[in-house]
């Protein structure tokens, strides 16, 4: 099964841990790799994707153990997604390098209510010249917002702010607000903006059969169930 960044953080940050971590549903075997339980494994229905576009995963300490988790969901499309854990005064060195790159024009993806005066905001990623790079901070809404205003390194690259202006399909989380979604959904709508159309459609179509899947291994599950949850974002 191809390995990504994701899954190498995943099993870094087990690595360090000093005591097992303990999801909801954590009595549910599961497959170590989707992290759904082993009858609603989709491993094999993987279909990696090509695209212009580039992701980063900036990923709050625990986010790459859980389960629902959906920011790995675009690393198993896009295999070339980095992913770095979050720290405040020590971020990783290959980060700093990867958002400074002039290989790629970088910008991070969070509202537009959030930037400061003054700071570059975009509704659409650039077409033309180098690639887009999406730096995506993927945590619950309250450590997003967290990473967002406490991640100075960070300051001087624009804001791309998505208005997906429907009605989240995720499930998983429970909203803090009106209008957010959550990361493979806004990671979607980028890949559509920036004309990548194919890893678009294969990203929604992985992120439809996840949460299918996940949802029908949760005890007492009911198909009918019709309320939005999103994640963050």
């Amino acid at each position: 099964m191809t390995e990504n960044a994701v899954l190498r953080l995943r099993a870094e940050r087990l690595a360090r841990a000093t005591r097992p971590f303990l999801a909801r549903g954590n009595r549910i075997r599961r497959c170590q790799r989707c992290l759904l339980p082993l009858k609603q494994c989709l491993c094999e229905t993987l279909q990696p994707r090509n695209a212009r576009s580039r992701f980063c995963l900036v990923m709050f300490d625990t986010e790459p153990m859980k389960p629902s988790n959906t920011g790995r969901l675009i690393a198993d499309i896009l295999p070339d997604t980095e992913a770095f854990q979050w720290s405040r005064t020590e971020p990783p060195q290959a980060l700093i390098d990867l958002a400074s790159s002039p290989d790629y024009q970088a910008m991070v993806v969070f509202p537009a209510a959030y930037a400061s005066t003054g700071r570059e905001v975009l509704t659409t990623p650039p077409k033309s010249g180098k690639p887009p790079l999406f730096i995506m901070l993927d945590g619950t809404w309250t450590e997003a917002r967290k990473m967002f205003r406490k991640s100075p390194y960070l300051d001087r690259l624009p804001v791309i702010s998505v208005d997906l202006s429907i009605v989240s399909a995720y499930r998983l989380r429970e909203a803090h607000a009106e209008g957010q979604y959550c990361t493979a959904e806004v990671a979607a709508a980028l890949l559509e903006l920036a004309d990548d159309k194919d890893a678009a459609l294969g990203l929604t179509e992985h992120f439809t059969l996840f949460r299918e899947r996940y949802l029908a291994g949760k005890p007492h599950h009911q198909s009918t169930i019709t309320a939005a949850e999103p994640e963050s974002v």
